[in-house]
């Protein structure tokens, strides 16, 4: 995937797909600043995702505010952000959705069940 602006330092080996998603209802502003000779820095508006690439080691801060201020309120591993890239021939281990198993509840004894109704009222 390529980022036209500010792309991710030449030197920098195995790169990660990540996507970030806005479910506030504020402007944020994602930030990384923990990779050497590279900025990054985008307006997410709510809603909207945000897909990019970067290296395992990044932590996205996310900024969020109202007009002329902002607070840093989350800081999250893009490890954890990092989605499967459609142009990588083998899916990793890692990235595999795992099954998860579905309990059903058990019946509960014949007491709890009565216990459990409605009680009819009689209209006054």
């Amino acid at each position: 995937m390529a980022q036209i602006l500010d792309p991710i330092p030449a030197a920098s080996a195995n790169p990660i797909l990540c996507c970030y998603v806005n479910a506030t209802s504020q402007i944020q502003v994602a930030r990384i600043t923990n990779v050497p000779n590279w900025y990054f820095e985008r307006v997410v508006f709510p809603g909207q995702r945000l897909v990019f690439e970067t290296l395992a080691a990044a932590q996205l801060e996310i900024h969020t505010g109202m007009m002329a201020s902002a607070i840093l309120s989350d800081t999250i591993p893009c490890t954890r952000l990092q989605v499967q890239d459609p142009a990588s021939p083998e899916p990793k281990a890692e990235a595999q959705p795992q099954a998860i198993e579905k309990k059903e509840p058990a019946a509960a004894p014949p007491a709890e069940r009565s216990a459990a109704r409605p009680l009819a009222v009689a209209a006054v």
